[in-house]
């Protein structure tokens, strides 16, 4: 073969592996782009280097409430709303390591706090005590678990961990919130179950675990920071939006919130919305619970038809409220159900 034949094919060569890395570095530029998951540069990964999380674009603050003790906010809403983040967790740093309170609604949520904790400290996370186990408050669970964090949880959890409802609501979150919870998301169980309210201190700070039992969720726990006088109460309280009452005891959570009215924390941080000063945060979900039990329970004592009941009830003081048209009529059923279970 001439020397100006094989010039000329290796031109050719140049020619066609020049198009083939052009269209290559195209398409991987096109795929980048255009994908919910961001490149590997941006995506955060655990210190095992075995997991890795969607990042999530919403606004998370840790706020100081006290001396230890901090909180980030979830956004009022729906389940869904806000990539997930609707309910709140706690933050409490001590010399001997951090103690998160609830696990927020999906890995890339907690992995997300992870990287603020670590703006404020340097000591390890080594408790998460979870209030209640319902989903907006435990898929983020599993990342304080590979960070080696011991999960504690109130004895009742296990009812919803081993229900078929557990297992649809997270085959529900995978196409809802994803990419934020997917496959590869689980429900973590507690390394250590609670079902009675004990003391316990860590790093010179003094915590105590109540344990409420079956009150808003199966099983329902509380935090109280006692060098900072900081109550951390789970979805015993709400905030700024209708509550959601699932298969609650409201006769139960009524009493419990009527007797947290009585303390005087510092502050109060509840499940969802801001936190507060005083016990005026309980208000809210007291007199709206007190509100349901006595609309329905009247309307069950009189034989009232469900449909007619609800129609008949002025609702304006809390129409307005963020959640009242998805959860305020589901929530008044489960009560006019209860109420009728209770007079039988």
């Amino acid at each position: 073969m001439s020397k100006q034949r094989i010039m000329k094919r290796n031109s050719f060569r140049i020619i066609a592996y020049s198009i083939i890395a052009v269209l290559l570095v195209s398409a991987i530029g096109f795929t980048l782009c255009n994908s919910s998951v961001a490149p590997i540069s941006e995506s955060v990964v655990t210190p095992n280097g075995e997991s890795v999380y969607a990042p999530v674009d919403v606004d998370m603050k840790l706020e100081k409430v006290g001396d230890h003790s901090w909180y980030v906010q979830g956004k009022a809403g729906i389940a869904t709303d806000n990539a997930g983040f609707i309910s709140n967790a706690g933050v409490i740093v001590t010399d001997e390591g951090v103690v998160i309170f609830d696990g927020l609604g999906s890995p890339s949520l907690a992995n997300k706090l992870v990287g603020k904790i670590k703006k404020i400290t340097d000591k390890p996370i080594v408790k998460v005590v979870v209030s209640h186990y319902h989903a907006d408050h435990i898929y983020g669970l599993q990342v304080f678990k590979e960070l080696g964090a011991e999960i504690i949880a109130p004895d009742g959890v296990y009812e919803y961990i081993d229900s078929e409802g557990a297992s649809s609501r997270l085959e529900e979150r995978r196409l809802s919130l994803d990419p934020w919870v997917n496959d590869q998301t689980v429900v973590v169980t507690p390394d250590r179950i609670v079902d009675k309210s004990e003391d316990f201190t860590l790093g010179g700070i003094k915590f105590t675990l109540s344990f409420i039992g079956k009150a808003h969720s199966d099983g329902d726990l509380t935090l109280y920071v006692e060098n900072d006088r900081v109550l951390f109460t789970g979805d015993l309280i709400f905030e700024g939006r209708v509550p959601f009452l699932g298969s609650s005891d409201t006769k139960h959570w009524l009493a419990t919130l009527e007797k947290m009215e009585s303390q005087n924390p510092h502050a109060i941080v509840p499940g969802h919305g801001p936190w507060a000063k005083d016990p005026k945060a309980i208000t809210l979900t007291r007199k709206y619970l007190a509100f349901m039990r006595e609309k329905m329970g009247a309307a069950v004592e009189e034989l009232i038809d469900f449909d007619e009941a609800y129609n008949a009830i002025d609702w304006s003081e809390y129409e307005k409220l963020p959640a009242f048209e998805e959860a305020n009529r589901k929530n008044a059923f489960q009560v006019y159900l209860s109420m009728e279970a209770e007079g039988s």
